[in-house]
């Protein structure tokens, strides 16, 4: 019997004449049946883990060739292997085999290093020099062996991005089904459920979302939620997108709603407006400090009346 055709029937590769001759064998002595178990075995431990990276399946090919030269044939006479030898082998296989499969967890392209704002604006710089700043509430993730395979993924929030310049290798981050990629730029991208904007500050921004492509320039921007089919720019007209990072609230000529938008996710308050003063108009700069001293310049700015009712402020026409 040929160690080809035993590792046929392993591999689920013989036909049903095979495997009614490799039956036959096996039934025919002890040693025959003992021989087989022992193939058997070497081949389970030497493919230990192969699903985790290709090369795993290569070496436990290559470490199963080299254990079954060690069975000796002599006709139907099997020489029994020294069982000591045999489970120090397997041991060596399964240390090559676990420390390949850490090794591929700590560098492989499929790890990912995460990075996670709660309660603070968090700054992070990344290995190849790219600057980060995460909002509250952000979490993003990069691939372990990040210089060589710049790639990201933006799970939620808020995160403004100054890139280091490298043409060989191309900034990506994949945001569900939207891919941004750039060379060297700043922009801002803020992820909430499926709702996605893109600011440009400097440079020029790639945006993916299924077969429609779009280049974003300094001071646009684009807006994309899950209706979004197509993918259309438009002009910056403010940047209240950079308070977290400037601690600078910018309102240029932008309705009232927006401003409370973003003061509502700012100091975490709960600012209502009635319908009559939703659209009015303001351009001003608040620096973050007191909630309240923010409320009390825009009230006398848009002649507003501040009610209070628990933790509910509610901004309304005083006339």
């Amino acid at each position: 019997m040929t160690d080809e055709l035993l590792i046929k029937v392993l591999l689920k590769e013989s036909t049903e004449e095979e495997n009614k001759k490799v039956k036959n064998w096996l039934n025919a002595s002890k040693a025959n049946e003992k021989h087989f178990v022992q193939l058997q075995t070497i081949w389970r431990v030497s493919k230990t883990l192969k699903s985790e990276n290709k090369r795993d399946v290569e070496l436990a090919w290559t470490s199963f060739k080299e254990r079954r030269a060690d069975l000796k044939l002599q006709g139907n006479n099997i020489k029994p292997l020294n069982v000591g030898k045999v489970w120090l082998r397997i041991a060596a296989i399964l240390f090559i085999a676990v420390g390949g499969w850490i090794a591929y967890n700590l560098y492989g392209p499929g790890k990912y290093t995460e990075l996670v704002a709660t309660n603070q604006v968090r700054t992070e710089t990344l290995p190849d020099g790219s600057a980060l700043t995460l909002n509250k509430n952000t979490k993003i993730s990069y691939v372990a062996n990040f210089k060589n395979n710049r790639k990201l993924k933006l799970e939620q929030g808020d995160v403004f991005f100054d890139v280091a310049k490298d043409k060989t290798h191309p900034f990506v981050i994949d945001i569900e089904k939207i891919s941004v990629e750039v060379v060297g730029t700043s922009f801002n991208i803020k992820h909430i459920k499926k709702d996605t904007e893109i600011n440009v500050e400097t440079g020029i921004v790639k945006v993916r979302l299924a077969n429609d492509e779009i280049k974003l320039y300094k001071g646009e921007k684009i807006h994309i939620d899950s209706n979004t089919s197509k993918l259309v720019k438009e002009q910056s007209t403010d940047r209240l997108y950079n308070y977290y990072r400037t601690r600078l609230i910018q309102a240029n000529n932008i309705p009232l709603w927006k401003l409370v938008n973003t003061l509502n996710e700012a100091y975490g308050s709960n600012i209502m407006l009635t319908d009559q003063v939703r659209d009015l108009t303001i351009t001003t700069t608040f620096k973050m400090d007191s909630l309240n001293d923010i409320l009390m310049v825009t009230c006398e700015t848009l002649n507003l009346k501040l009610t209070r009712n628990g933790n509910t402020i509610l901004l309304s026409d005083k006339k």
